[in-house]
């Protein structure tokens, strides 16, 4: 095989209390790419359709991390990529980690499979250090792996494959505004309060109890952020009405997607989705902001074969 399509799926990292740690899986939004051997050496990014983004492969992020991989597998070839971004940067939803994850992934096909999913996170995260200055896998592991993982440590990398409760969904409704994870880390505090790192590890703890027992009540009990959310929700507008209007309509939770400005609603079953979808989008619908909404189940599979 010397040519592969590949679909990179968006991501929802952190979900709520599991900063840097928790994500999951998007079915139904993500880029495309295509990457093919060459004779001549080193990574060529050839084609970018959907966003302005750099072409010189040190200064993308799918170039980095693809880069990353050939300087340990030292293959007597180059590849070539086509990126077709649906995802806008800066969209909370793991653009930069779709494209880390997709070059990555597509060179590991091609080559073989010499690599297992941990060392092609390991690559990818090479790639998402340079949108977001800090190496973290919250957004690579679950396009990867598939369904919700926790990122145990970094190094060495330690990802944990989490099981997906039956009938879970997703709505994400996206201002069309840019936060760039960098500001909206640089706005976190430095040290918080012991009480208030008590209720987030029990929080991560009784999450992770909920999606290996499929308790939707504990999930939803779960899915509350006591150190990040009352930070950047500044950075987002009518963040809490948002919020209140999803968890009013039926959602289990309801919390910033990544840095933002998407904001995530879990849940149970379609028509409970469908009502917070018809919900928030009259929120927005109010206001000048431009805005786009999704409804998607949990991506069990991850980056595939298109």
């Amino acid at each position: 095989m010397n040519e592969i399509r590949i679909f990179s799926p968006a991501t929802v990292a952190n979900v709520s209390c599991g900063f840097d740690v928790l994500g999951f899986c998007l079915d139904n939004i993500g880029d495309e790419m295509v990457i093919r051997k060459t004779s001549k050496k080193g990574i060529h990014i050839t084609k970018i359709e959907g966003y302005e983004l750099p072409f010189e492969a040190e200064k993308n992020v799918a170039g980095v991390s693809a880069l990353a991989l050939i300087e340990d597998a030292q293959p007597d070839c180059g590849f070539e990529i086509e990126i077709y971004k649906h995802i806008k940067p800066g969209s909370g939803v793991g653009s930069s980690s779709a494209s880390a994850v997709g070059s990555v992934f597509g060179i590991n096909e091609l080559l073989g499979k010499p690599y297992n999913k941990t060392e092609l996170t390991n690559f990818a995260m090479k790639g998402e250090a340079l949108a977001s200055q800090s190496e973290h896998a919250d957004n690579i592991a679950p396009a990867i792996f598939g369904g919700f993982t926790l990122v145990k440590t970094v190094s060495p990398l330690e990802i944990i494959q989490l099981p997906t409760p039956h009938n879970l969904v997703a709505v994400i409704i996206h201002p069309q505004i840019e936060i760039k994870t960098a500001d909206a880390r640089a706005l976190l505090p430095k040290e918080i309060p012991l009480q208030d790192a008590i209720t987030q590890w029990s929080n991560v703890g009784s999450l992770i109890h909920a999606l290996h027992t499929s308790d939707y009540e504990l999930l939803s009990k779960s899915l509350i952020d006591v150190v990040v959310e009352p930070y950047r929700s500044q950075l987002i507008p009518h963040f809490q009405s948002v919020r209140a209007a999803a968890l009013n309509h039926g959602a289990l939770g309801c919390g910033i997607s990544g840095s933002g400005p998407s904001i995530f609603s879990l849940c149970h079953g379609e028509a409970v989705a469908q009502k917070v979808v018809e919900a928030i989008t009259n929120i927005y619908a109010k206001t000048d902001i431009p805005f786009e909404i999704y409804k998607s189940e949990i991506n069990t599979e991850g980056i595939k074969i298109l």
